[in-house]
Parts: C-alpha cells; structure tokens; sequence
C-alpha cells in the first residue's frame, strides 16, 4: 500500500519536510534564545540601576559618551542653567504630563539637558517653576539622547513655541543657542513641587516591541513545523485512500493521486 513512498514525487516530499522541520525548529529556538538573551538583559539592567542608585556620583566627563554601560550612571555636573523648554506627552505612573528640561551650561562651553522634573496636565510653561539662580551643582542618572518614535517618545512635530518632543542634541540643536552634550540626565530629586523622573533602562536592554516579537515569531515557526506535518500526513492519507479506492475500482488506478491545481489569487 505504501510503495508509492519511493515514487519520485513522494522522495521530493519527504526530503522537503525532512529538512523543512529541523530548519523551522532551529529557527524556533534561535528566536526563543534571542528572546530569553532579552529577558537577561533586562534583569541586569534593572540590577544596574538598583546599585548605581547607591553608587557615589562621578563627574559628567568621566562617563561619556553614553553606552550601555554608563547610562543609568549616577554623574554630577556644575553650571548655571540657561534656556528652559518642555517636553509635553510624557506619562508616570500611569498620568499624562510634562517634563520641565532646562538646559545647564557648563565650564566647558556646552549645555547639558536637565530634567528638573515632571508635572501633570497639558505642558503649559506657567506650570513650569523657574530654574535656580546662579551656580548649581547637579546629580542624578545619565540617559541616552532619545530617538523620536522609540520608547514611547513621540515623534509628531509643529509643537509651540518652547517645547520639543525628545531630548536630544539633534532635537535640540535649533531650539537653543548652545552646543550640546549628546546625552542628558533626570534629577534625583525634583525641584520646586515636581516629581523625579526615574531613569530608563539604556537601548535594547528591556522588554520592548522587540522582544516580544522575538517570542512572536518563535511561536510562528513552531507553527510552521507543525504545519508541515500536519500536510505531510494530509498528502499521506490522501494518498493511501486514492490507493485503496483505485483497488477496489472506485475510480481509475493512476501512479498517484491527482494534485489539485493551485487556488488562483484574486484578479489573476
């Protein structure tokens, strides 16, 4: 009944899903790995960030430029703050608001973004409490530059007049009249009546859309697989019953079970 097995047509089939399964597995698992490495990396970071909060500040200088393995650091920097901007959109804690950003200069001639804080509501810079005066001394956790449409920070232009929508010396670059650092830093204590920004966890190290697609095409060649046995054993059946009918004279005996043609795709 099954000779039809060492037809060339069945010897196609069969070396098609003998290598289809091991490959769809394979990449199964490699995208699980690649996901599991994700999920690694954000423990770590979160680790990270829980000792570099008790870790003693050093200077801004120090830790440049931003990687993954300075972001999240604790830096100190001394200047006197300049121009102050806002970025609207921002959540915490589950609350849409602001952050207030002002722009400290430095010995060194650039200006390094401040987030001085968050406040709720619509970004309305009468909210926004103004800077100190003269010298300060500023300590808290170093950040990345954002990119636009990353992370959940907004990527929409045409904001009024004070305001951007990420922090980064690209963004920035035309909205003050300073050079700029390529990175930022988020106070560990909010000025006047805000609240502290809690430092992200530096690119590619958390459970973002990435991972999770990750895991998503994991299931989908595992899906694969299946479904290549799953026809492999449809083909199979098909086959022993054409055979089988063709014995007892139901229908013609052929080599081989007619193929269907392939379904025409609409407007073909």
């Amino acid at each position: 009944m099954y000779r039809f097995l060492l037809t060339p047509r069945w010897w196609g089939i069969n070396v098609f899903v003998l290598l289809a399964i091991p490959f769809c597995v394979f990449m199964g698992s490699w995208q699980l790995s690649r996901f599991e490495a994700r999920v690694d990396e954000h423990r770590s970071a979160e680790a990270d960030a829980a000792a570099d909060r008790g870790a003693p500040a050093r200077p801004l200088a120090d830790l440049l430029p931003v990687d993954k393995q300075t972001s999240g650091k604790q830096v100190t920097a001394t200047g006197r703050y300049g121009e102050q901007l806002l970025v609207p959109d921002r959540e915490l804690d589950g609350r849409s608001g602001f952050y207030v950003l002002t722009l400290l200069r430095t010995d060194s001639g650039k200006a390094l973004p401040v987030v001085r804080g968050w406040l709720p509501g619509i970004a309305d810079p009468a909210k926004a409490p103004a800077p100190p005066k003269g010298e300060v001394r500023v300590t808290g956790a170093l950040q990345a530059s954002e990119t636009p449409g990353d992370n959940g920070v907004s990527a929409r232009g045409g904001l009024p007049s004070g305001q951007t929508a990420a922090i980064s010396a690209a963004s920035l670059v035309n909205l003050v009249p300073y050079d700029l650092y390529d990175a930022w830093v988020t106070l560990d204590r909010a000025d006047a009546g805000m609240t502290a920004v809690p430092a992200a966890s530096p690119s590619g190290s958390g459970l973002d859309l990435k991972a999770f697609q990750n895991l998503g095409y994991t299931g989908e060649w595992f899906v694969f697989a299946g479904f290549v046995v799953f026809m492999w054993f449809r083909l199979l059946r098909r086959e022993v019953e054409y055979q089988r009918d063709a014995r007892l004279g139901i229908v013609p005996e052929q080599e081989s079970a007619p193929v269907p043609a392939p379904a025409r795709a609409p407007g073909a």
